[in-house]
């Protein structure tokens, strides 16, 4: 399903709804732009977001930023270790939910 040639289609989304599309090409320059967290820091937590989202454009397109923002391949290695972590934590912590529980809720 994943195409990376369908990110091209954008184009159609931003003449179906171009108020829309405006406001989030804006919103997302501001949300990325250099802050209080550098660029390279968000593009780390944008790859670590798009792990756990498993958008594979998403990750094409982050992955990119980052390298361009100066992140390093063990950088990413790490945010994907961090993902893993966080990943199973849920699973470790929503499982707990299978059990009967000792005390009426």
């Amino acid at each position: 399903m994943y195409k990376s040639r369908n990110l091209k289609k954008i184009k159609n989304i931003k003449e179906g709804a171009p108020d829309a599309m405006a406001a989030f090409v804006a919103f997302d320059k501001l949300a990325m732009a250099e802050g209080a967290i550098p660029k390279k820091y968000k593009e780390l937590i944008a790859l670590a977001v798009t792990f756990t989202t498993q958008c594979a454009y998403c990750i094409e397109v982050h992955s990119a930023s980052a390298r361009r923002a100066g992140v390093t391949d063990v950088e990413i290695s790490e945010a994907i270790a961090v993902t893993m972590t966080l990943r199973a934590g849920g699973a470790l912590a929503h499982g707990t939910h299978a059990f009967e529980s000792e005390q009426t809720d």
